[in-house]
């Protein structure tokens, strides 16, 4: 996606993770958005909107964007690389409800799980407490990172029916992370499992999903809502798995009224 101006940026861990913060005095819960794999936080920047309300920020994890990257192998070392990114930004701005999308949300489970981060909420969008990966795009993205680009915007994948502008700009901003950054991704996500701790996550949690998402199809994000003590569950129409560009008003929508419950 567009890279975000005015970057900001925390060092922690001996590298810096940008981020950006978008905020006109909204009085709601801060917001720390959190990308998925090969993306950036230039995913965000319609969700952008909801700053009037609630202050918003989204991060470039390592790797990514304007953030340094990190020498971790694909799994538990890169997951836990990526949480140290996000705890170091949430606590930078405040932040007190994280929104994760695929990898993203994956990441911002395990802050739950395992970090002592003081938070209001979850949003899990397009994600799972399990996020097995195909083996076709696991082989592309070993030797054909064209193909492998190809493959996650197929139709119902990444994307319902995008326009060409939305899917030029996808397809530019994961060549722009690069192969090995882009297979570490997937990898992480595809050694992800938390099925059975579930039951910890303490805080009220929405997990909201495209309809037509084939990646991280909604009955993930119903097993997340009946598995989450306080957790529940809804569908953006007309959308796949990045909802947030793809109809960003009725996601916006979703996520907005989810953090009104919070009050």
């Amino acid at each position: 996606m567009d890279r975000v101006r005015d970057v900001s940026r925390v060092a922690h861990h001996g590298r810096d993770t940008a981020y950006h913060r978008f905020d006109r005095g909204g009085d709601g819960p801060t917001v720390c958005f959190v990308h998925g794999s090969g993306g950036n936080a230039g995913i965000w920047t319609a969700q952008a909107r909801l700053r009037d309300r609630f202050p918003v920020v989204a991060l470039d994890l390592s790797g990514h964007g304007e953030s340094d990257d990190v020498a971790t192998p694909a799994g538990p070392a890169t997951l836990d690389a990526y949480a140290d990114d996000v705890v170091a930004v949430a606590e930078a701005t405040d932040a007190d409800v994280l929104c994760g999308n695929s990898l993203g949300g994956a990441v911002a489970l395990w802050v739950a799980l395992e970090r002592d981060l003081a938070l209001d909420g979850l949003v899990l969008a397009g994600t799972g407490a399990k996020l097995t990966v195909g083996r076709e795009l696991l082989a592309a993205l070993a030797t054909d990172f064209d193909r492998a680009v190809s493959l996650v915007h197929e139709p119902d994948r990444l994307f319902h029916d995008a326009t060409p502008r939305v899917l030029e700009r996808s397809r530019a901003t994961m060549a722009d992370c690069g192969r090995a950054v882009t297979e570490r991704d997937f990898l992480t996500c595809h050694r992800f499992d938390v099925r059975d701790r579930l039951g910890e996550v303490s805080v009220p949690t929405l997990a909201v999903v495209g309809e037509r998402d084939t990646l991280t199809p909604p009955a993930y994000h119903k097993f997340l809502a009946d598995r989450i003590p306080n957790g529940e569950y809804a569908a953006v129409d007309d959308a796949a798995h990045l909802a947030m560009l793809e109809t960003p008003d009725g996601f916006g929508s979703t996520v907005a009224g989810f953090l009104d419950r919070l009050g």
